[in-house]
């Protein structure tokens, strides 16, 4: 069992900077406006030797019952009680103030090893505030600066001293080794769940889990960081990604939310499946059909998601078949992506919405056989042949499948920069048709095969 530690202070003492220095990466977004962090991130720390989780959590702050910032401290609260230590940080430049105060003695009743981390301390001013923070009777503060690496020895030494003894493991170097293919169908499917704001995505998520684990608020705009949950749905291991809401460019203003797009794209970008979620009642809106094109042109595999159906009025098997056409319709470029309509928070078509996701990744990972290609290739040429360009006929020789993940091939052909993209969309659309790759992006590239005569020079007349 991994030996975990949770983050905590008040608001904009350097919780998320210190968090990616210990995971090595910019997994949580910063900025210097308070309160950037709302729900709880969890990753995978080193410092040194040392191997631990550490959980990044909201700022301590106050509020009345049921607002957002009574939610995010319960969000804290759970982090502590998960938690096998706590880090107390504080911002050693403006020294102690009376909020550190009452949230030590939140920390001393969690009954749990402290470390006190008196951020910020680099230069001259930070020292002033980091003596201010024995008065908290926490302990000798730590002096460090998490945004430069300062310090870091001395944070190692007083972990070191919480930590428990490492098990040598025997077997540890069989973790490198090359998986099968039934192990590579078993590992954890990374998917992100993407939308405009508030379409429902952090309450899906919470339905899966079975918890509150994700802040969920009428106000548009409450998930702010991409959140990373593992969930195992029926005996598969799923590692789902809430990200934030992503709207149109023109919209967005605020630095703040352009840390927070970016990161839903980087999310967009690491999943494997990416499930598109739109209000049911202001469903394929043109930043819809934007997000559907941007997952389309990153190669994902995609499963539509019309949230809140329990809303609408009408739900019968026309108001479904309605759906289908307008996402073909408006979606050619993923023709056949499964569409389902669910409720997050009522947890109607959620099992469907799980088995399409397994569908739509196995799609994603299809091969086909190079002697089925081909077969397929000459029917679809012979059914409808490539125009002539500029009054010559254009060569189309074979294709072959070059990877999968997205089902990629490369068709070799006499002059590629000739090939019509309409007739290229042919191709993509029956080879879909053909291999039964519904919604699934489809990559074929064009290449030219070689002229064994190109070397010769023609005889002179």
């Amino acid at each position: 069992m991994s030996f975990t530690i949770a983050i905590i202070g008040r608001p904009n003492v350097g919780k998320s900077t210190l968090f990616n220095r210990l995971v090595g990466q910019k997994l949580a977004l910063v900025d210097d406006l308070p309160g950037v962090t709302r729900d709880r991130r969890e990753g995978e720390a080193r410092l040194g030797d040392l191997e631990f989780t550490i959980i990044d959590t909201a700022g301590l702050d106050e509020g009345a019952k049921g607002s957002l910032t009574a939610r995010m401290q319960e969000q804290t609260e759970a982090a502590i009680a998960q938690a096998d230590a706590l880090f107390f940080v504080i911002d050693a430049r403006i020294g102690l103030t009376p909020t550190d105060r009452a949230f030590a003695d939140f920390a001393r009743k969690a009954n749990k090893p402290v470390l006190l981390v008196a951020n910020k301390s680099e230069g001259k001013h930070g020292d002033a505030g980091a003596m201010e923070a024995f008065a908290l009777g926490l302990g000798d503060p730590i002096q460090i600066s998490a945004e430069h690496g300062e310090g870091m020895g001395e944070l190692y030494d007083a972990l070191a001293k919480l930590m428990p003894e490492p098990v040598d493991e025997e077997e540890d170097d069989e973790d490198d080794a090359p998986l099968s293919e039934e192990e590579a169908a078993t590992r954890p499917i990374r998917v992100a769940i993407v939308g405009r704001p508030n379409a429902g995505k952090s309450t899906l998520i919470n339905h899966l889990l079975g918890e509150e684990r994700l802040l969920t608020s009428p106000e548009a705009g409450t998930t702010r960081d991409s959140i990373a949950v593992e969930i195992n749905w029926k005996g598969r291991e799923f590692r789902v990604f809430d990200t934030a809401g992503l709207r149109r460019r023109s919209r967005i203003e605020e630095k703040l939310e352009k840390l927070s797009v970016a990161d839903a794209l980087r999310a967009v970008r690491f999943a494997e499946v990416v499930v598109m979620t739109m209000d049911a009642q202001n469903r394929f809106e043109e930043q819809d059909l934007r997000i559907a094109d941007l997952i389309e042109r990153e190669g994902r595999a995609m499963v539509l998601a019309v949230n809140k159906w329990d809303l609408m009025e009408s739900k019968g098997g026309g108001a479904i078949s309605g759906l289908r056409r307008d996402a073909d319709h408006l979606l050619p470029q993923v023709k056949g992506v499964p569409i389902i309509a669910i409720s997050g928070l009522m947890g109607e078509g959620i099992d469907r919405l799980m088995q399409a996701i397994q569908d739509a990744y196995a799609l994603w990972n299809r091969r086909v056989s190079t002697a089925a290609l081909n077969r397929w290739f000459e029917e679809a040429v012979q059914a409808n042949p490539p125009p002539a360009v500029s009054g010559r006929r254009l060569k189309l020789n074979y294709i072959t499948q070059t990877k999968a993940r997205p089902p990629s091939f490369v068709l070799f052909c006499s002059r590629a920069d000739a090939v019509p993209q309409s007739y290229l969309r042919y191709l993509t659309n029956s080879l879909r048709e053909a291999f039964e790759l519904p919604g699934t992006p489809v990559r074929i590239t064009l290449r030219e095969k070689a002229n064994p005569f190109a070397h010769k020079r023609k005889r002179p007349s």
